[in-house]
């Protein structure tokens, strides 16, 4: 059957959604949030989503490619492909591949970077087209369902307070300012910079499935030192999306305490799935998640390859 490489159009959000879905089972994905990739994505990123449709209209595979906003590193530039599983072995993902690759080349990207999950296939597919392999994350999941093992909040220091982000709607940039120092020290093979506070606000403040209620800060003395960031999918799902407490604050269980708070308030407004993605070097958080109770469900792989051999 033909299938043609296209461009993503709003029309799509639902069809590349489901593929999401099926491919990467354990995030909040849902078709506002697709679009708003596409709609919200930083200028200086170059964001393009392709979408893979064959001849009868069905969607059956999606990219993601552009260029990492905030790195030092000039040249940088993230590709991530998604395709069902009945459909591969077809030359879907590499007509994915050689697109989204020539649009971050004409970008001047010198080094592209993708995501593979942990599958025999995916581990060839990527061989086969010049990626070598880097760091590993593990996906977690939590059980929230009334009755499941799930600690309480751990005692506060004195003068520490668990607030919702929803106390800050007036003026998120506490918040911001917490999640940016946090940011700059996460594990990763790719340095990842702070964002400008409208990018912030873009890509994580504003999204449709970012939950201010959920989404946890804890405040010391009126100083927000530590954040517990929350999407949901308005239903069963949740998501935390990042947790980290800003350096003068560490070593207190400030980070523990919010995210255990965060999620007896989900299970109490009817969450019963919790998952989350840790950086396999990131060891304080994947101690944090491990007494929460979540435990990994999945593995990813980090590939990169240099676009200078590219034909």
């Amino acid at each position: 059957m033909k299938v043609i490489i296209r461009q993503y159009g709003p029309a799509d959000a639902e069809a590349v959604a489901a593929v999401g879905r099926e491919t990467v089972p354990y995030m909040v994905t849902t078709a506002r949030t697709v679009h708003a990739q596409v709609t919200d994505a930083p200028e200086k990123t170059r964001f393009l989503m392709l979408v893979a449709e064959t001849g009868d209209g069905r969607i059956v595979g999606s990219a993601r490619a552009g260029l990492f906003a905030d790195n030092d590193t000039p040249g940088m530039a993230f590709v991530n492909l998604n395709v069902r599983a009945g459909e591969r072995g077809r030359g879907i993902g590499g007509a994915l591949l050689a697109a989204a690759e020539s649009h971050v080349a004409g970008l001047g990207a010198s080094t592209v970077y993708a995501w593979a999950i942990d599958e025999p296939s995916a581990h060839a597919f990527a061989a086969r087209h010049g990626y070598r392999r880097g760091r590993s994350a593990s996906f977690l999941r939590l059980d929230l369902t009334p009755g499941a093992p799930l600690p309480g909040v751990p005692p506060l220091p004195p003068g520490v307070l668990l607030r919702p982000a929803s106390d800050y709607a007036a003026d998120p940039r506490p918040v911001y300012e917490a999640d940016a120092e946090t940011i700059e020290d996460e594990p990763g093979d790719v340095a990842t910079g702070v964002p400008g506070y409208a990018d912030w606000r873009a890509t994580s403040w504003d999204r449709s499935d970012y939950d201010h209620d959920l989404t946890t800060v804890a405040v010391v003395d009126g100083v927000v030192a530590a954040v517990v960031n929350v999407q949901t999918d308005g239903h069963d799902r949740y998501w935390s999306g990042g947790t980290g407490t800003r350096r003068a604050f560490r070593g207190r269980g400030l980070a523990k305490a919010a995210k255990a708070h965060s999620l007896h308030r989900a299970r109490a407004a009817g969450y019963t799935e919790a998952f989350t993605s840790n950086d396999d070097g990131n060891a304080a958080m994947l101690a944090v998640n491990r007494w929460l109770g979540y435990r990994p469900c999945g593995n990813e792989w980090r590939y990169f390859r240099d676009l200078s051999d590219r034909p």
